[in-house]
């Protein structure tokens, strides 16, 4: 099971160096199901290793100057304060109730992803994000990093980027920078309760940020928007894996049938020029009501 628990953290790696983010909420999960962690030993150790894939990443991004230090730093130290916060909270609070509270993160990650991120067309000072609403935010971001262990990064994307008005890549670059600064808080907060396995966490982490310069050499080869939608809907049907192993299996599989169902109905909505659930995706709108004919466009 090491080796299986080593090797899939290597495919954890390649989905964030090939998304920039949202590997990480597989973490917890292969941590308790495959390793056989409890709930608050695979959230402290996944922050761990989400705190070195992060800061690995912003290595890269800070070289081609894809980092905006001011913005980056004031939330990263919001998100710390929270995260370390949270990881001292999280000892009063049950293991099952901690992974519900992941699946649920699993969830509004995988709509995240589904939904897709919006350029910021606005240049780097045109907005800038008042130091109090960047304080908040961070603090926010930072207590549920400490609670439950995920990164995050859907959260603070969207907050740099439409917020904060930030161009994408400056956004993302950013972000990692507060990832990895609130993730190794909230891992200090857990140190004072929790023991981790060391050896194992520190073969975990290697793989992953191993599978995350091995993914980051992929983005070129692969269809980004295609395989953030797919890992979209994996870790939708993950998070059904949980709720039937914390709540009911009545519940579980009552999640995985909504999954199936409403990936069904995207695929099938693909073929058709008019359908609701293109709404998920921003950017793609239907016609408007010209009385003219709709035009069919390829991308």
């Amino acid at each position: 099971m090491i080796a299986l628990t080593i090797g899939l953290a290597v495919f954890v790696g390649i989905a964030l160096g090939l998304l920039g983010g949202g590997g990480s909420i597989l973490t917890v999960p292969l941590l308790a199901y495959v390793a056989g962690m409890d709930a608050k030993q695979a959230i402290a150790t996944s922050l761990l290793v989400v705190g070195a894939t992060s800061a690995i990443g912003a290595i890269s991004h800070a070289r081609a100057g894809r980092v905006q230090w001011r913005t980056g730093l004031i939330f990263g130290a919001a998100g710390m304060a929270g995260a370390y916060a949270g990881g001292i909270l999280a000892r009063y609070i049950p293991g099952t109730v901690l992974l519900i509270g992941f699946a649920v993160m699993m969830i509004a990650t995988a709509i995240a992803m589904l939904r897709g991120r919006r350029n910021a067309e606005t240049s780097e000072g045109e907005h800038r994000l008042p130091i109090p609403k960047i304080i908040a935010e961070g603090l926010v971001v930072g207590l549920v990093t400490g609670l439950v262990g995920a990164g995050g990064g859907f959260l603070v994307v969207p907050a740099l980027a439409l917020l904060g008005g930030l161009p994408m890549p400056l956004a993302v670059g950013t972000s990692l920078i507060v990832i990895a600064m609130k993730s190794f808080a909230g891992l200090a907060g857990y140190l004072t309760s929790v023991h981790i396995n060391w050896t194992l966490a520190l073969a975990v982490t290697t793989a992953a940020v191993l599978g995350a310069l091995i993914g980051s050499r992929l983005t070129a080869l692969i269809n980004p928007d295609a395989l953030r939608k797919t890992f979209g809907w994996f870790v939708l049907a993950m998070s059904s894996v949980i709720l039937a192993q914390e709540i009911h299996p009545a519940v579980g599989i009552t999640a995985a049938a909504l999954t199936a169902t409403a990936a069904g109905l995207h695929l099938a909505c693909t073929r058709k020029n008019i359908c609701p659930l293109r709404r998920l995706t921003p950017g793609r709108r239907e016609p408007a009501a010209t009385g003219q004919p709709a035009t069919h466009t390829t991308s």
